[in-house]
């Protein structure tokens, strides 16, 4: 990022668990929102999913401690409120039950049809727990691969429609990703995710 001709400075930190870009654009007046799509586009084209920042927080400079390194306490909280495309409410009890899973899980306030799971902040141990938690609620099953092509809610919501009543072998591979989960530390987890 740091050699896009619209960034000026930009460091990426793990912020609970998510990745966040904190950047000063190169011209002052710059758009932010084009300028977050731009990067984010252009990041997705050469690098997989969970190394794209979650968050890209745009700041007029960066702050400094009194020795003129980075003031890391300084930098704000990313805005998970952001990160959700114009909200549309969820349609259809399925699809309601699943914006509360996903509200639950990914710790944002509501979820609309639209939303992406990877966007609000999700990534691969949180989908994990967002399929555990559905084939516990909702007595559905399906795989992590389906969330990772339909990643948009109510695309999610039509794959689990189809899915109703097929065995893919999703119960085996989400216990066992649930079992790998439960023997790992903390800290590995958060060498997963940093």
């Amino acid at each position: 990022m740091q050699a896009h001709p619209t960034v000026r400075e930009v460091i990426v930190l793990a912020v609970d668990g998510q990745l966040a870009a904190y950047l000063v654009p190169a011209q002052p007046d710059q758009d932010q929102q084009s300028l977050r799509e731009t990067l984010k586009t252009e990041l997705r084209a050469h690098l997989p999913d969970y190394m794209v920042p979650t968050h890209f927080i745009v700041l007029d400079k960066m702050p400094l401690t009194a020795n003129g390194k980075l003031d890391r306490k300084a930098l704000p909280a990313p805005d998970a409120s952001r990160l959700q495309a114009a909200y549309i409410a969820p349609q259809g009890e399925l699809e309601q039950q699943l914006a509360a899973i996903w509200a639950d899980v990914l710790k944002v306030e509501q979820v609309g049809r639209s939303d992406n799971f990877f966007e609000l902040g999700g990534h691969s141990l949180l989908a994990v727990q967002m399929l555990v938690r559905v084939r516990e609620q909702l007595q559905r099953e399906v795989g992590l691969k389906d969330l990772f092509e339909q990643p948009v809610l109510a695309d999610f919501c039509a794959t689990l429609h189809e899915k109703n009543g097929e065995s893919d072998h999703a119960l085996d591979e989400l216990t066992k990703s649930l079992e790998a989960l439960k023997r790992l530390s903390a800290e590995e987890i958060d060498n997963l995710i940093a």
